[in-house]
């Protein structure tokens, strides 16, 4: 689902929403750190819990909204470059960037 909010300067940021029944893979839940704060764009050097849904859904959301896409292969495209990217790729600044550059390669491939 696609919202758009209205920031300062006219301008408009479109937010997409991402379910987990949207995602082509099941991914485990970290309830205990459900309530910590998310990814919600850069600066954010924490490290990234690839193996939490609650992590990668605004991780993977924010991508899209990166790339201004709503397409479904999009990502799933991305869920699979999460899922094989480098264990050296820790924080969640290096994680966005590395999604945004890799999937903006393959997208202007096209």
């Amino acid at each position: 689902m696609l919202q758009q909010l209205p920031l300062w300067n006219d301008r408009i940021i479109m937010t997409l929403t991402i379910k987990p029944s949207d995602l082509q893979f099941k991914y485990p839940r970290d309830t205990v750190n459900r309530d910590q704060p998310k990814f919600s764009g850069k600066p954010d050097p924490a490290p990234f819990n690839r193996d939490d849904l609650y992590e990668i859904i605004p991780m993977l959301a924010a991508v899209m909204d990166e790339l201004g896409s709503d397409d479904g292969r999009v990502l799933h495209r991305l869920e699979e470059l999460l899922n094989t990217m480098p264990r050296s790729i820790i924080s969640r600044d290096e994680v966005f960037d590395f999604l945004v550059a890799t999937m903006g390669d393959l997208l202007s491939d096209r």
